[in-house]
């Protein structure tokens, strides 16, 4: 399969188009620009089609039964233009396996999603793009006001049915979002456009379906206007209670979003006990092992299992011992055997390790921005993983490969993994492979 790759002209990054130009200079109403701007995005994306014939699994809820899933998740990341992406619509099923070279943009689209996750969580756009010109597409060419910028957007599906986010945002010459377009179905519940570019405010509409059949207000151009909607619309009618519906989903899906890529280097001195949530590098791996095997006997016993297919020698068990200075350090336990310090092992084997950890747990033990106001059991957390293959052999991929599908069917966790080369995994049950090569 092959991601298709236009031309330079008229990206939808650029943001040239008659759409937000006419927004920009006020020659437009809001909902019309911000409408027009995310029709472009939709109709300049193609789709790149999932290997194997599993169900789509925006199909199918965690049970296997009805249309929709009980527990909202994302299920099609979209980089209309961002960085090496062009009309680029990558499906996500429980298992997906993003495969290419360096530079396919494996790692662009995992930062993309990790982006609309803390968005939706309420960063502003300077903390989650830092550096926004570097995600504009190279050949992009700015437009008579100099502007120049990118598209992503991504697809939750839920008790609300699948909802569509698509987002425009200005890197050049300040950082803003220009466009934002939320859609259920053929209805569009909310657009934003930049109005008046004097103002720090986008001009937002959202469906409304009462006496005034739309609300309009100014947003911040610095934020997703989405995750703000639950603070806007009151849900006294229908339609706001759609709106409301919608917008809670996508949040909830995307905050639910955990970017995951373990440092053996980081993983191997002892770390303080206390802080409870695996971060992102798994450097407090010790510490976190402290809390789960005393909260979870049933998942820790899992683990034990899962590190005995990728772990050489007999492994019995896996702890963590207190040190004196306030400090844990993790051991395997070899039975009769002297125990093995984590320290003593390949960064293969930490790194399996640590993936089967995050698979194995939860939101309540991952560093992850979580909405408070959702259950655990609700949720479906995605672990982003790059590199997943990295420092791995063949078995331990394959071991962890089936393990995230083992945990995929369960319909509490999904995950999207990166590798140079997807055919090991590929005809794998339950896994959609996705070959990113040009």
């Amino acid at each position: 399969m092959t991601v298709p790759r236009g031309s330079s002209a008229s990206l939808p990054g650029d943001l040239p188009d008659a759409s937000v130009g006419a927004a920009a200079n006020g020659a437009a109403g809001a909902a019309g620009a911000a409408g027009a701007a995310g029709a472009a995005a939709e109709d300049d994306t193609a789709r790149v089609p999932a290997q194997g014939g599993h169900p789509a699994p925006s199909r199918l809820r965690a049970d296997g039964v009805g249309a929709h899933p009980v527990r909202p998740r994302i299920t099609e990341l979209r980089l209309s233009a961002f960085a090496g992406h062009r009309r680029t619509a990558l499906p996500l099923g429980a298992v997906t396996v993003l495969a290419g070279r360096s530079g396919s943009g494996k790692t662009s689209a995992l930062q993309a999603c990790a982006a609309l996750a803390r968005l939706a969580g309420g960063a502003v756009l300077a903390e989650v793009f830092p550096d926004a010109a570097a995600w504009v597409p190279d050949r992009a060419r700015p437009d008579a006001q100099r502007r120049r910028g990118f598209r992503i957007g991504c697809t939750a599906d839920g008790p609300a049915g699948p909802v569509r986010l698509d987002l425009a945002v200005q890197a050049e010459p300040e950082l803003r979002v220009v466009g934002e377009r939320l859609t259920a179905g053929d209805r569009v519940l909310l657009e934003t456009a930049l109005r008046d570019p004097g103002r720090p405010t986008v001009q937002a509409a959202w469906h409304t379906a009462g006496s005034a059949p739309v609300t309009r207000a100014p947003l911040p151009d610095d934020r997703l206007g989405t995750a703000l909607l639950p603070l806007r619309v009151a849900g006294k009618t229908d339609g706001q209670r759609r709106v409301l519906a919608a917008a809670e989903q996508m949040v909830v899906a995307l905050r639910s979003v955990y970017a995951c890529d373990p440092r053996p280097d980081a993983m191997r001195a002892p770390v303080p006990t206390g802080t409870g949530h695996l971060l992102t590098g798994c450097d407090n791996l010790a510490d976190v092992l402290w809390r789960t095997r005393v909260e979870c006997g049933r998942r820790h016993a899992l683990l034990v299992d899962a590190v005995r297919a990728g772990c050489a020698g007999p492994v019995a068990d896996l702890r963590a011992e207190p040190l004196g200075d306030g400090t844990v350090r993790a051991v395997l336990v070899r039975g009769a055997g002297p125990a093995t310090e984590l320290a003593r092992l390949g960064d293969g084997e930490l790194r399996y390790l640590a993936l089967a950890l995050v698979l194995l747990t939860g939101p309540g033990v991952l560093d992850v921005d979580t909405p408070g106001e959702v259950p655990d059991a609700m949720r479906t957390l995605t672990v982003l993983a790059d590199g997943f293959d990295r420092a791995l052999d063949p078995a331990q991929r394959s071991a962890l490969l089936g393990l995230a599908g083992r945990m995929g069917e369960r319909g509490h966790i999904r995950c999207v993994a990166a590798v140079s080369d997807g055919s090991w995994a590929a005809g794998v049950p339950g896994v959609t492979v996705v070959d990113l090569e040009p």
